[in-house]
């Protein structure tokens, strides 16, 4: 009996802890940059503490003194005193600016500490889109890329975080940001990637550095973007691809040759040779010139469809009828995205209407 009741109280004893390890708030913190502290919560009540000597030799330094240290958040003072210091956490709450001082009000050290809701909540701070957060594409094969974001329209933020990497490099990759220029830069020893970003604040252009456009791609590329409110608040979004998968060409050029012949050249930032990266154009011959469309080449009804692919300077003869010409290109070897139309209105000289009655 006496073994029973033993057994139930260790079960429940193992249970009760288990929940308290389970369910502890923060579930977990660590630093997104120097002096940038990301704590990771539930929603309950919990505490994060913050230290402001950290090393044993700051401490012996002070001797006695660490409890004139006071802090402030956000500018604010504080009512806690000393080395250490207890965030209070509740739902999204408890982020901010963190500073400790000495007694005559010199600043000794100082945290942000930005709070990152457990990823089954509801996102905030970005607005998907085309069934994504994030929206990337490629001009060629060059190793540059450029990935853009909604914000929400009541919680425009900022990056906070970038982190870009080749899959197979998730353990070895090293991050750190030039502040003055929002700079980027992610090594391992399979890529070097630098990101920059975008003065609207909503996109970032990457180049992995160590790209070889010969080559066949073997890894993904994967990419975190973190972002973050003026309250704080941070949330990550990820996004994976190989660049054969997001490469989408920029605009084709077109030209008339004569009265019944166009042509077309690849895109001047469209990789070369173009033998060995050959683009697909579709052509489109409009009859009619739609005014009021603010897309004439996908909103109007094309006479003729036609796909043909070249690696040189194209020309196409166009149909008698046909009032506008349009174009776009994709790479001809992969399953990518075609690039914008290319819209060409034919000025046709008008026929003399008293030759033709004679």
């Amino acid at each position: 009996m006496k073994l029973f009741v033993y057994s139930i109280i260790s079960a429940f004893l193992h249970i009760s802890i288990l929940q308290q390890v389970c369910c502890q708030n923060p579930r977990s913190h660590w630093t997104l940059l120097p002096n940038i502290l990301l704590v990771e919560v539930d929603g309950s009540v919990g505490q994060q503490p913050l230290s402001c000597l950290e090393s044993p030799e700051e401490l012996m330094r002070r001797d006695n003194k660490t409890q004139d240290i006071f802090w402030k958040k956000d500018g604010v003072q504080e009512a806690q005193r000393g080395n250490s210091y207890l965030v209070q956490l509740e739902e999204s709450l408890g982020g901010g600016n963190y500073t400790c001082h000495s007694k005559d009000g010199s600043l000794i050290n100082h945290t942000v500490v930005l709070i990152q809701e457990e990823e089954t909540q509801r996102r905030k701070i970005l607005v998907k889109t085309d069934q994504d957060y994030l929206r990337c594409s490629a001009q060629n094969y060059n190793g540059e890329f450029h990935c853009s974001w909604t914000w929400h329209r009541s919680r425009v933020g900022k990056v906070a975080f970038i982190k870009a990497r080749r899959i197979a490099d998730k353990d070895d990759t090293q991050c750190s940001v030039d502040t003055s220029v929002q700079r980027w830069k992610c090594s391992s020893g399979q890529s070097n990637f630098s990101c920059t970003v975008d003065r609207s604040g909503d996109g970032i252009s990457c180049q992995d550095e160590k790209h070889c456009p010969y080559a066949e791609e073997s890894q993904q590329v994967y990419i975190t973007v973190y972002v973050r409110t003026e309250h704080f608040l941070v949330e990550n979004y990820s996004k994976h691809f190989f660049l054969s998968e997001i490469v989408k060409p920029d605009k084709v050029r077109i030209s008339k040759v004569n009265k019944t012949m166009i042509k077309w050249s690849y895109p001047s930032s469209w990789s070369s040779p173009y033998s060995y990266f050959p683009l697909t154009f579709q052509i489109k011959q409009l009859r009619g010139v739609c005014k009021r469309c603010d897309n004439p080449c996908a909103d109007s009804k094309p006479t003729k469809n036609l796909t043909v692919q070249s690696t040189d300077i194209c020309q196409f003869e166009v149909k008698h009828k046909a009032k506008a010409v349009c174009v776009r290109a994709k790479d001809a070897l992969c399953n990518s995205q075609w690039s914008e139309w290319s819209h060409f209105r034919l000025r046709r000289g008008k026929k003399n209407k008293k030759n033709k009655r004679l």
